[in-house]
């Protein structure tokens, strides 16, 4: 089979954050090695066909997606039929459908950079803002000025302007030195509270049981079924597991005080609908009414504090520990606990850079890398002026941070001892 023909299955998939975009996905790149953006059909066969539609604005390729944004007044189920008819006719008509390499344009360095933005917030950026609910988008450049949206839990918030300009904006300047200005074009005013508020009084419990094997531990984790979820939050599973890689989806796990001592709650939200089960001590779950807004609670909220203290208590012989098992120590249990971890823990790594101590951070390590932490760990390192040294190993840098690690917790405990008379 031709590669081609391997990329004529198309699925449709829309955006979280714009109602007028929608990405067509293949099984396979639209063109090996070429991305695009066109604002107008130019000479590219797959630009020419799909402008050729009525009510087609924008066309971008990247990967195995084709983005399409349209007019607000134009109708997306006439379209898509008619897009993902013009796709399949280009694909059979040639290879090249973004145009052949010597014949392509110049890039749109604006273009360019968006993309390589995009691909910061993606990786670096919207996996913690999600933990608490919201979402940042690059909404455009012009000019090497960059335009930035918040949504969700950022829209609104009264942090949201110091997470922008002290941390956002900081590392992509750092990554992209080529940004010119950086502008929020958020409408605050318009926005909701931060995500999570917390509902008073005793969960509420229907009389609607979830079937055995929905909800259950894997791996230290608290895990739902995503084909039992995923409809229930209007999506797929396949949609419903990248909504939690880009934080479309979001959740939290609260444990029951009081009266509820024992039982477990846990809140999935996506862009549009929300789920929530609770779980008895003896394992029975069911399904509950979510609550209409949901606060992280004082422990979310202060995991840095709550990482450095857990790490800063470990005994020598106990450190290191991997990012699983002090997710778990500390009470995290729901699908992306490591990466609220794993955030919490780059933010001793700031705080620390900037008091000059060792990274606490150090004993933290992936249980894919040893007794190493993540590469993660070494990058934000070198970002902050504090990586390996010219000639120096990871696992010397690592080494050395360690020890330095326990020079000084032991000088701390020596201070805190009463000397004796």
């Amino acid at each position: 089979m031709s590669d081609a023909q391997t990329r004529r299955r198309i699925r449709a998939q829309g955006s979280a954050g714009d109602a007028d975009v929608m990405g067509f996905v293949l099984d396979a790149p639209v063109q090996p090695g070429r991305s695009a953006r066109f604002d107008v059909p130019g000479d590219a066969p797959l630009a020419r066909a799909l402008f050729g539609v009525g009510g087609v604005s924008r066309v971008e390729v990247r990967d195995a997606t084709i983005w399409v944004k349209k007019d607000a007044a134009a109708d997306w189920t006439a379209l898509k039929p008619a897009i993902a008819a013009a796709i399949r006719r280009v694909l059979d008509e040639t290879d090249t459908p973004l145009a052949a390499g010597e014949d392509a344009p110049e890039p749109d360095p604006d273009a360019v950079l968006l993309r390589k933005v995009e691909e910061l917030l993606d990786r670096q950026v919207n996996p913690s803002v999600a933990a608490h609910g919201g979402h940042i988008s690059a909404e455009r450049v012009n000019g090497g000025t960059l335009y930035l949206r918040m949504s969700g839990g950022c829209q609104g918030c009264a942090a949201s302007s110091a997470t922008l300009r002290q941390g956002v904006e900081r590392m992509l300047r750092a990554a992209l030195p080529q940004i010119g200005e950086i502008v929020d074009v958020t409408d605050h005013e318009a926005g909701d509270s931060p995500f999570y508020a917390r509902r008073d009084g005793p969960s509420p419990v229907l009389d609607r049981p979830i079937p055995d094997g929905v909800i259950g531990l894997e791996d230290g984790h608290v895990t739902v079924d995503p084909d039992y979820l995923a409809p229930r939050l209007g999506l797929t599973p396949e949609t419903l597991r990248d909504g939690f890689r880009s934080g479309d989806v979001v959740g939290v796990t609260e444990a029951g005080e009081g009266a509820d001592a024992g039982k477990t709650r846990i809140v999935l939200r996506g862009a549009t609908r929300a789920w929530a089960a609770e779980i008895d001590a003896t394992g029975a779950a069911r399904e509950i009414p979510p609550p209409r807004v949901i606060e992280a609670s004082a422990r979310e909220q202060d995991l840095p504090n709550r990482v450095r203290a857990h790490l800063e208590g470990l005994a020598e012989d106990a450190a290191p520990v991997t990012y699983g098992a002090l997710a778990r120590a500390l009470g995290l249990w729901t699908p992306g606990s490591v990466g609220k971890v794993t955030r919490a823990l780059e933010t001793t790594m700031r705080e620390d850079a900037a008091a000059g101590r060792p990274f606490i951070a150090a004993r933290a390590v992936s249980r894919g890398r040893g007794s190493l932490p993540g590469s993660g760990f070494f990058d934000l390192a070198r970002a902050l002026s504090r990586g390996p040294r010219d000639g120096q190993s990871e696992e010397e840098f690592h080494l050395g941070e360690l020890h330095r690690l326990f020079e000084m917790i032991a000088h701390r405990a020596a201070d805190r001892t009463p000397s004796e008379h």
